[in-house]
């Protein structure tokens, strides 16, 4: 099974399993990472799903939407390497991919 490997914002790092069919957002969600907040589900709505990609992943994910650029334009923690998890489909491509949870604002 593919993984992710995910850093929370305290700098514990630890490995999932994922299953085929989620977000990046819907894995770290399911597998009990509470300070990754989702509030709108993986709507596209909200930024409380904002992430930093490890820059060796970066040109392997979808190209970002003018939606979630203008989302992440409202976090004071962007990064040239940041996503909104939910607009990232976990893929046998991606096995691997590290990601941290951005700060929060």
């Amino acid at each position: 099974m593919p993984k992710l490997i995910v850093t929370t914002r305290e700098g514990e790092t630890s490995e999932i399993d994922v299953s085929d069919g989620l977000t990046v957002m819907e894995a770290i969600r399911d597998n009990g990472f509470d300070e990754l907040l989702a509030l709108c589900g993986g709507c596209c709505s909200c930024a409380t799903c904002h992430v930093h990609v490890d820059e060796s992943f970066a040109g392997k994910l979808p190209e970002m939407s003018e939606d979630e650029d203008d989302l992440l334009e409202s976090t004071d923690h962007r990064s040239p390497t940041s996503r909104l998890s939910c607009q990232i489909p976990f893929t046998p491509e991606l096995d691997g991919l590290k990601v941290t949870i951005a700060p929060e604002d």
